[in-house]
């Protein structure tokens, strides 16, 4: 498969704003986990283990809002 230029630099582009957002998406998670998760513990997970701490998280976020404890 051969691309053009143009669809190279969009190739990376994309790749960019994902690897972006996989980065932001890690350091979220080490925040929330104060400390239980480092950034390189973080940035060793799978896509599934990233889904399932994000959901675990925003459980937590929910848990916090309905029982009106502090989160911060």
């Amino acid at each position: 498969m051969t691309l053009s230029r143009e669809e190279i630099v969009e190739l990376l582009e994309k790749y960019d704003q994902e690897s972006k957002a996989i980065r932001k998406e890690a350091l979220k998670f080490t925040w929330y986990m104060r400390g239980g998760l480092s950034y390189n513990e973080a940035m060793a997970l799978s896509h599934q283990e990233r889904e399932i701490v994000a959901a675990i998280i925003k459980e937590n976020i929910e848990t916090t809002e309905k029982t009106k404890l502090p989160f911060f």
